[in-house]
């Protein structure tokens, strides 16, 4: 047994059962191995289950209301182990353990954007040694992310019981909007995954057939629902395999476009952060520019919604980040803080801020 105290406690209860009749001693003592356990205590169960059933009911909705992409990592870092080691002692708490997962690799992609800017700004100044280590501890960064969104997108289609390969498909049953947005964002973060394997250098083996998998099991989401972003989802797949594509289904650029309107309308720009990854990663510059001003704008016309502001915090996190590569690649500094949604100073309708250095001596 693996509690010294519980196995005390029930020699003890035996030497006191030995008064009773031998059939009944033998059937309490049964009870009391029972009730005691011999490999998990039955608290820790009970702990998991109360500790998992607020993380669903009152923690995910608060977290989803944060407006603070990096604090809402830092609890996926601290939460995840915890939460997820009472699989140890009751069933695995996937459906909490996705998002948590999903939030612990933010943590690294925004460390990964840091060390992309310091490569793209010592490769502006020339300064080679110092490039090329940037470069490589973004590959090893990015294949931290890429195992950390496949682990929460298996997280997220095993809470619903679902096989992405199955014939024929076979939508699961969601009860609400988080079991909703949580399968979507479990598709989505599968997807980012391949991406960020492929920015590793294939370091983290990620197997491509999720994305195939993703453009199916995506459209068992409600599009207008989630603002776009099913279709985008199914538009980037659409880019990255062509073969996936339906026929006479419409231009995927035309549905990241429209997908990007949608979730303006939606109160988050989840759809328009796909965009903008879709434009840079099959170098389409034109609609990199017209995305990035396009969700600038939004921010002056866009009602966030209130349930979902850490979505679009997040994403606007991944649109000002595609917009500072392009500043710090041509000009060595990331986007002046006037100046999101223009790709140059020149282009730019709002004046740029100049500091005078003088007056710091």
């Amino acid at each position: 047994m693996k509690y010294p105290r519980l196995t005390r406690l029930y020699q003890r209860s035996l030497r006191t059962l030995n008064s009773f009749a031998p059939g009944k001693s033998l059937l309490i003592a049964g009870a009391a191995l029972t009730v005691a356990g011999c490999s998990a205590n039955p608290v820790y169960t009970t702990t998991g289950m109360v500790l998992t059933n607020y993380a669903e009911s009152e923690a995910t909705p608060y977290v989803l209301e944060m407006k603070d992409p990096e604090m809402a990592c830092a609890l996926g870092l601290s939460l995840d182990p915890l939460v997820y080691s009472f699989s140890r002692v009751m069933s695995p708490p996937d459906t909490t353990g996705a998002l948590l997962m999903l939030l612990a690799a933010n943590c690294s992609e925004y460390q990964a954007m840091e060390s992309e800017i310091h490569y793209l700004r010592a490769n502006h100044a020339g300064d080679v040694n110092n490039a090329r280590d940037a470069r490589e501890q973004v590959k090893r960064l990015n294949a931290d992310i890429a195992h950390r969104r496949l682990t929460a997108f298996e997280r997220a289609m095993a809470a619903y019981k679902f096989d992405p390969g199955a014939e024929p498909l076979e939508c699961p049953f969601l009860f609400n909007e988080q079991d909703e947005l949580t399968f979507m964002m479990g598709l989505v973060t599968g997807l980012q995954a391949i991406v960020n394997d492929a920015n590793s250098g294939a370091m983290a083996g990620i197997p491509r057939n999720i994305a195939p998998q993703a453009e199916r099991a995506v459209q068992c989401i409600d599009n207008e629902k989630w603002a776009g972003v099913p279709n985008a989802v199914r538009a980037l797949v659409w880019l990255l395999l062509p073969d996936t594509r339906p026929p006479m289904s419409p231009d995927p650029w035309r549905v990241l476009a429209n997908s990007r309107a949608l979730g303006f309308e939606g109160g988050h720009r989840v759809a328009s952060a796909l965009e903008v990854v879709a434009a840079e990663t099959f170098g389409r510059p034109d609609v990199l520019e017209d995305a990035l001003r396009a969700a600038a704008n939004a921010e002056n016309s866009m009602k966030v919604s209130e349930d979902y502001r850490l979505l679009d915090a997040v994403a606007r996190r991944i649109l000002l980040h595609a917009s500072d590569k392009h500043w710090a690649a041509n000009y060595g500094y990331r986007t002046p803080s006037n100046s999101f949604g223009s790709l140059s100073p020149v282009s730019s309708s709002r004046s740029t801020e100049v500091m005078d250095l003088d007056g710091l001596l």
